[in-house]
């Protein structure tokens, strides 16, 4: 995520961004678990807006160094919530993804519609617009990315939920190999001139971008 032509003003939208957006996420999952009746997120400190409880250390410096992060997973009672609905993990698993979606959508309109006038900026303080703009791009990135069906993304427990069965056990299979399949997609691809990422994300990416911002994309 960070490469060359990165001034201060891009680094400080990044890094509050990605803040905000760690935040919602994690208390997405434990906000919705917490309403099917599993009590494990609210005993962790979890059902909270405040992003110490759910960034993580070592993720965090990841973030900063290299671009690439993550914070706390959310865990759960699979049991507690399975028990008020058999999709209760797939609807947990959503919930985060969802919330990046929702928080891309709050950003466009105001570009869509004209509200802020177009402004790249200065090289330490970010103009509203172009915060906007990496704001939704960032939490649209983020969406598409757990959407994977790897473990421990929350499109594999998406997946699993409605995959047939020969499909579902496959993911279950690989489940111990996920941290591995992602370390290879995200960092050994790049280096080998394989830009799986961009095949998995980049249409998706730019569909959606066009629905949100219509002519400005």
């Amino acid at each position: 995520m960070f490469g060359s032509g990165i001034t201060p003003a891009l680094i400080i939208t990044r890094v509050v961004t990605l803040i905000i957006a760690f935040t919602v996420h994690e208390f997405s999952h434990a906000f919705v678990a917490d309403r099917l009746g599993d009590d494990t997120p609210r005993s962790q400190g979890r059902l909270t807006l405040n992003p110490i409880a759910h960034l993580d250390l070592v993720g965090s410096i990841m973030l900063l160094l290299v671009g690439f992060g993550w914070a706390k997973p959310v865990q759960i009672n699979t049991y507690a919530v399975q028990r008020r609905s058999p999709a209760g993990v797939m609807w947990v698993s959503l919930a985060g993804p969802f919330s990046n979606l929702l928080m891309a959508i709050l950003a466009s309109l105001p570009l869509r519609f004209g509200w802020v006038p177009f402004s790249i900026g200065g090289n330490i303080i970010p103009s509203l617009y172009s915060f906007l703009f990496e704001f939704m791009s960032i939490n649209l990135i983020l969406m598409l990315f757990n959407f994977i069906p790897v473990s421990p993304l929350d499109g594999e427990k998406i997946a699993i939920y409605f995959f047939p069965p020969p499909l579902d056990r496959i993911l279950e299979r690989i489940h111990p190999y996920g941290a591995m399949i992602l370390m290879a997609i995200v960092f050994l691809g790049p280096m080998l001139g394989v830009n799986v990422m961009g095949w998995i994300m980049g249409t998706p990416m730019n569909n959606i971008l066009r629905v949100l911002l219509g002519g400005l994309a």
